[in-house]
């Protein structure tokens, strides 16, 4: 990308990207990317680690430059978390006209050091609330970068009221956070093309849709027990499972407890690729999604796009974009949420398909961009001043 005289020059973290699991903070990276890049005020370069030896094909067309550093992820994150060095890499045109990048903006917790105005963005504080579920170094790691968020960041970007909160009371700065929320991006898709799905998958009930990574945190025990109690009340419908393998033996005990379930009633697909996943939302008769902890809980305004009614946690990020499309229920509450998925698929499904697409309609990436936009002008006016208070 060329930037033109006025244009901002924004250096953008992309590396999780090329994670084994990008998760949501993927999706915000690729979306955003995506939005920003047809702004004519910005020039938007992608900064990712070194490609392996095995070589790294990009994950998807992004819609902006990409540079590379000299160091491969795992030594990057580390110096990057440890020793606040190297700087982001320039483009040759940076390079060559002896001048950096206007704002750096950290997407994740590896947060480059502070070579120019810096903004990150902070998805949740997860492991403050629950560090059982990560493990010791992860912990570690996330510790430092908070506190270089906390010490260097000129604004500091959430996508939920609940995070910020969390931020507040983890020492951040009130008037360097920002909320902004997360867009979302309605997919069509045909009925014969869901249709076909099912068919390829067996599918010939009615299902509840879950999907994300199995780690401790989705409360996939508290689901499975809840659909178990489902049934047992008289329900007729699946359970579908979408997502990879996590981590901290959430898939052995996932896979302990589908076992103890009627064999023909709970589908584990595994991870689909984009174009199967809107197809397993269109699908279903309900999405739920139980997570204890998210940032933004991004999975179900994308239900909620398929007018696909939505059973979620109360008390979480979820509860601030449900609308009027969702049931609320305790997240550790097996006979509430139970009770949910069978008035979800009954009684107020009509109710709540009604109103989800109006709903998810509230969140665009567009407007998410333009919020992210006018963070870069603030950080970028407030340099000198804030350079000075470090």
């Amino acid at each position: 990308m060329t930037a033109h005289p006025g244009t901002i020059s924004v250096a953008l973290t992309v590396e999780q990207l090329w994670q084994p699991v990008p998760g949501g903070s993927g999706t915000y990276i690729r979306a955003l990317t995506a939005a920003l890049s047809v702004r004519d005020e910005l020039a938007v370069t992608g900064v990712r680690a070194r490609p392996s030896r095995r070589g790294d094909d990009d994950p998807s067309p992004l819609q902006v430059d990409v540079v590379a550093s000299h160091l491969p992820r795992r030594a990057l994150y580390e110096a990057w978390n440890k020793l606040r060095r190297p700087s982001v890499p320039r483009t040759p045109a940076l390079r060559h006209a002896g001048r950096g990048y206007d704002v750096v903006h950290a997407t994740t917790w590896a947060i480059p050091p502070r070579s120019a105005p810096l903004v990150v963005t902070i998805h949740d504080v997860a492991f403050l609330r629950s560090p059982e579920h990560f493990t010791p170094r992860g912990v570690s790691f996330f510790q430092r970068a908070l506190d270089i968020a906390r010490t260097e960041a000129d604004i500091v970007i959430v996508p939920s009221e609940t995070t910020r909160l969390d931020c507040l009371e983890a020492g951040i700065r009130e008037d360097r956070l920002q909320v902004i929320h997360h867009g979302t991006t309605g997919v069509a898709v045909s009925s014969d093309d869901v249709a076909q799905f099912r068919r390829r998958h067996r599918l010939e009930r009615e299902y509840v849709l879950w999907c994300g990574t199995l780690e401790p945190r989705k409360n996939l025990p508290t689901l499975l027990a809840s659909f178990d109690a489902a049934l047992t009340s008289g329900a007729d419908l699946d359970l579908v499972l979408v997502g990879p393998s996590g981590w901290g033996g959430t898939s052995d005990d996932v896979r302990r407890l589908v076992q103890a379930l009627p064999a023909d009633r709970v589908h584990t697909l595994g991870r689909l690729d984009d174009d199967d996943l809107q197809l397993a939302y269109a699908g279903a008769r309900v999405f739920c999604f139980p997570s204890l902890w998210e940032g933004f809980g991004m999975p179900i305004l994308e239900a909620m796009n398929h007018g696909i009614p939505v059973v979620t946690s109360r008390g979480t990020s979820m509860e601030e974009v449900s609308g009027d499309a969702a049931i609320l229920v305790d997240p550790l509450d097996v006979d509430s949420m139970a009770q949910a998925l069978v008035e979800a698929a009954g009684p107020a499904h009509d109710r709540l398909s009604a109103a989800a697409r109006p709903n998810a309609a509230r969140y665009t990436w567009e407007a998410s961009a333009e919020k992210h936009v006018t963070a870069y002008h603030e950080a970028a006016a407030a340099w000198p001043i804030s350079r000075n208070q470090l």
